[in-house]
């Protein structure tokens, strides 16, 4: 048997495990929108089913069909067979991807972003320090508030809205390799640094940095780490994806360490799959599987680990929004919520539907912004309930997306990761 025909196997014996019981039916974000069998978890199964057996082609629809799926994996959380649909999904987008049948916009974008930029850290940096330019000279500004890109597209002056504006320093260039707590150490972590968390959030980074610090770890920042791959893997471009997670592990290797933390919920989840992402690689799955059992969220580190309580009380009514990647693939959801419920003085306020996707899902909210609002919307109806005057949630995406939403709205709320939230604790 050949390597493809391994793989279709493999995913046909993911896609009989389907009861086709529609419990998955009620939480995909996208079934909500159409109402169609076809734009459910259940209904692409079907689809895919029918590609595998050769009943169906590769068609325009069935690429849309794939693509408008957010891989929120909601529907994993919902299926009573373990149906790895997440699995199922990004496979047949590489498909889609190596057959060309994806279209040619998004193959430009894909090449540009992804197989240029990301797969590099020195070209992520010099992209940054464009857009740092381009924001300094007023030009970035200028451009919003004249909405001259509606010329072009209606939805091109949002879109553009939606690009992170950059940090005057990048994260990586403020700290040393190593840096040592003032206290007495409990231990030593690695940390990653990312790829757009590390010139568009460094002021997340650097409150996960100082949580650390104040709880006795020792931080370990390898300066040649490469962005984790999990964009290439949802994305349909695997092979660029195993490189990333190939050249992860032979620099943390280097490195003793107890935990590798991650304060990215989409880079932790993906990093936690390398051993079964390389799992056909004699040279590097085991390496990959040992790699992976170091991967640890923050709040999911922090909630095993310990922490700190905070002294002085902090006043603020707080609401958490559950990202996908962190909820539905690694199963995390008490470990925030201990995180932001240890701050003394914190009102928390549960939302509702507090694991519904917010539409960001990568790159879907810059190729399916129409889509992507959509879902938003109910997200912001559901903020709004709360009255909350912060929002706390752990994915830079989720976080670009509902401070947009928040802007979009006229609403008066911040949006903090948790170890913000708990980082502003220890300063207070």
């Amino acid at each position: 048997m050949t390597s493809k025909e391994s793989l279709r196997q493999h995913l046909e014996d993911i896609a009989q495990k389907c009861l086709h019981c529609g419990l998955c039916l009620p939480t995909c974000p996208t079934y909500s929108i159409t109402q169609n069998e076809q734009s459910s978890p259940r209904g692409r199964i079907h689809l895919i089913h029918a590609v595998h057996r050769g009943e169906l082609n590769l068609t325009r629809n069935f690429v849309d069909e794939m693509y408008f799926c957010l891989d929120c994996q909601a529907c994993e959380t919902a299926c009573p067979a373990g149906v790895r649909y997440g699995e199922l999904v990004e496979e047949t987008r590489n498909q889609i991807r190596e057959e060309k049948s994806d279209t040619l916009g998004f193959r430009i974008l894909k090449s540009i972003f992804l197989k240029n930029i990301l797969l590099s850290k020195s070209r992520i940096k010099y992209a940054a320090r464009l857009m740092r330019l381009y924001e300094k000279s007023g030009l970035r500004d200028a451009v919003e508030q004249s909405e001259i890109l509606t010329l072009f597209s209606p939805s091109l002056h949002e879109k553009h809205m939606l690009i992170p504006r950059i940090d005057g320093k990048f994260f990586d260039d403020m700290y040393p390799e190593k840096v040592n707590s003032p206290d007495q150490v409990r231990g030593r972590v690695a940390f990653l640094t990312g790829c757009i968390m590390n010139v568009s959030f460094s002021d997340i980074h650097s409150d996960a940095l100082e949580v650390l610090l104040y709880n006795g770890l020792e931080v370990v920042i390898p300066r040649s780490q490469v962005c984790c791959g999990s964009l290439h893997a949802h994305n349909g471009e695997l092979e660029d994806a195993k490189d990333l997670a190939r050249k992860n592990i032979d620099v943390f290797e280097k490195y003793e360490y107890d935990a590798l933390v991650v304060d990215s919920a989409g880079c932790s989840a993906f990093m936690k799959e390398y051993g079964k992402v390389l799992q056909d690689d004699p040279s590097y799955c085991e390496r990959a599987k040992a790699f992976s059992k170091k991967v640890k969220e923050i709040t999911e580190f922090l909630a095993e680990a310990g922490f700190k309580t905070p002294l002085k009380r902090l006043s603020a009514k707080v609401t958490y929004h559950e990202a996908c990647h962190l909820v539905h693939t690694q199963k995390i959801s008490e470990q925030p919520r201990k995180v932001i419920s240890a701050i003394p003085g914190i009102e928390f306020v549960e939302m509702n539907e507090s694991t519904w996707c917010c539409g960001s899902a990568g790159i879907y909210n810059i190729v399916r912004y129409e889509d992507s609002m959509k879902i938003l919307d109910r997200k912001l109806e559901n903020i709004k309930g709360t009255t909350a005057d912060i929002v706390v949630t752990s994915n830079p995406g989720c976080h670009l997306q509902i401070l947009y939403g928040i802007k979009k709205h006229g609403l008066k709320m911040e949006v903090l990761h948790p170890v913000s939230l708990l980082a502003r604790a220890y300063r207070s």
